[in-house]
């Protein structure tokens, strides 16, 4: 079996433009890419909340408007909205499982779960239970609506609140870095657990 990385944290396209980058919501030119694998894990939200330097784009093009910002949450749907009619146009089912994972929290704030902690900083168990007092992130809401319109199947791995009870699977907790890196998680760990339910998924 062959594995491919490709790499698109938006899904939908950045091309170049006069103004420069430009993230086009209405485009997945980059979709060719994956036509004809055996199957397709879909993932994306964790850049689109990145600003400033660390965004990759400069403007945001919706159809003929381009924007400097907008609504993170709305550009969001609206380019996995371009992407949930990418694989109705584009995916035979008989012969590509398409998945798509889902929203991987965050634990900046420890009001989220109950806490007067800053961040997740030193946290060493997860939350006990099956709920998170925070609830699900606004991003998942998102996932959930779109995923709901495609016509073709596509399995949703839903590794949010699992990973929203792991306060504690930072890397910041267990190295000598400084600081809390809540964007990352540690290996072994949370994500292998998300591998052994892509797995079982696989085998249904």
């Amino acid at each position: 079996m062959t594995l491919y990385l490709y790499r698109t944290p938006y899904l939908v396209d950045i091309v170049r433009e006069k103004v420069g980058k430009v993230l086009n919501l209405n485009s997945i030119d980059a979709g060719n890419a994956w036509k004809g694998m055996d199957m397709i894990i879909f993932n994306s939200w964790h850049w689109w909340v990145h600003t400033g330097q660390s965004q990759g784009w400069d403007y945001i093009r919706d159809g003929a408007t381009l924007y400097k910002n907008m609504d993170r949450l709305y550009a969001f749907k609206k380019g996995l909205t371009t992407w949930g009619r990418w694989v109705d146009q584009n995916i035979d089912p008989s012969k590509t499982k398409v998945f798509f994972q889902g929203i991987s929290p965050t634990h900046y704030q420890g009001k989220d779960w109950n806490q007067p902690k800053k961040s997740c900083s030193g946290e060493a168990v997860p939350l006990s239970g099956s709920t998170y007092p925070a609830g699900a992130p606004p991003a998942a809401a998102v996932v959930n609506q779109v995923l709901s319109s495609i016509k073709k199947p596509v399995y949703l791995l839903d590794i949010t609140t699992l990973s929203q009870l792991r306060k504690d699977a930072h890397p910041s907790t267990y190295s000598d870095a400084s600081g809390t890196d809540c964007s990352h998680w540690c290996l072994p760990g949370l994500p292998d657990t998300w591998n052994q339910l892509l797995y079982a998924a696989l085998i249904m």
